[in-house]
């Protein structure tokens, strides 16, 4: 079979078109570290390397509302136990413990009367704290101030002033207002963190846009203040409420017709509250050791999707050198192929 120097010609150049696209694509992943530059040079890995950025992407999102819940926590945890401290204190150095029968005078009553109105400030301004600009006991009203204390008439002697307490302008010791508190005692608001949230609507016919969250796939950062002092009344009519039981032992002691059996029971009311409160304290603690957990798990993620990323769209630098040494190699070795391949022409002869 006889083959003409065109053929020969035509094949060289093919094989050297071939070369120099090789040695170009080895030359651009060793300068951009990319396995590729468009999708079309590899489908299958730009499809991936694309899930795998929105992925990425996903969960940074998420590591940044972990971070600023933990923050928020924090604030809710350090304010929660500011109120117990208080607390303590007050059944320490002006409780049951404090008082007895060798100082009863008014003067000393009045000193812890002050005492205990001044912790019962204290505590207010705890509940009342903020992260940002957002109430963290305010529930799912996080932009208004949660709790207000202020007289008000006796509604069994309205000749006599009480100190009224309301939450989101609810009186937070009134039996008319039971429903309501324990509507607000359960208020929640849900952050999606990763867990595959499950929203199911429960829309009733009048179409009020009602729906449910599994509390099992979403993380709630809502805190009702009543939750931590409590809200209600009991038996005796006295409100389940350290707030206003502060203020109530502070009225008993500075009264002319002290009652040291009824001080005794309103502190000891009042030591219920604070053992109450701890327990939601330790609910915080365990979400802060949800959350920290959490956290660990998305920042492993992110190193995991990095890697795979890394592994999907940029080269190893010695490898891609190897090929480029390779390629280059060819290129050369083609064109030496070529100057003796070729036959020489008339200008070579000149030359």
């Amino acid at each position: 079979m006889r083959i003409t120097t065109n053929a020969i010609l035509r094949n060289y150049n093919k094989n050297l078109s071939t070369s120099m696209k090789n040695l170009d694509m080895m030359r651009s992943r060793v300068m951009t570290q990319r396995k590729f530059m468009s999708t079309s040079e590899d489908p299958s890995s730009a499809l991936r390397a694309t899930s795998l950025e929105r992925k990425y992407a996903k969960n940074n999102d998420y590591l940044d509302t972990v971070e600023d819940i933990q923050s928020h926590q924090n604030a809710q945890e350090d304010s929660a136990m500011q109120i117990s401290n208080i607390a303590l204190v007050l059944a320490k150095q002006y409780g049951i413990e404090g008082m007895n029968g060798t100082n009863l005078s008014k003067e000393t009553r009045q000193t812890y009367a002050d005492a205990w109105r001044g912790a019962q400030q204290s505590m207010l301004l705890s509940l009342n704290a903020t992260y940002g600009d957002e109430y963290v006991f305010g529930g799912s009203d996080a932009k208004n101030v949660p709790f207000t204390l202020e007289d008000g008439p006796d509604p069994t002697d309205p000749t006599k002033t009480i100190q009224i307490l309301k939450y989101r302008g609810v009186n937070v010791s009134d039996p008319a207002n039971a429903d309501i508190l324990e509507e607000l005692s359960k208020d929640s608001h849900f952050i999606d963190l990763g867990f595959g949230l499950d929203v199911t609507d429960v829309t009733p016919p009048d179409d009020s846009g009602k729906y449910s969250i599994d509390p099992a796939t979403a993380f709630n950062t809502s805190l009702p203040g009543i939750n931590l002092v409590g809200y209600g009344a009991d038996a005796d009519g006295d409100p389940k409420n350290m707030v206003l039981l502060a203020g109530k032992v502070a009225d008993m002691l500075e009264s002319e017709d002290f009652d040291y059996d009824r001080y005794k029971e309103l502190v000891g009311k009042f030591e219920d509250g604070r053992n109450d409160l701890l327990s939601q304290v330790t609910i915080l603690g365990t979400q802060t050791e949800f959350l920290t957990t959490t956290k660990e798990r998305l920042e492993n993620n992110k190193i995991q999707i990095a890697e795979d990323y890394d592994n999907v769209v940029n080269v190893d630098m010695a490898e891609a050198i190897m090929d480029f040494s390779w390629a280059q190699y060819v290129y050369n070795a083609s064109l030496k192929v070529g100057n003796n391949i070729l036959t020489p022409s008339f200008i070579d002869f000149m030359n």
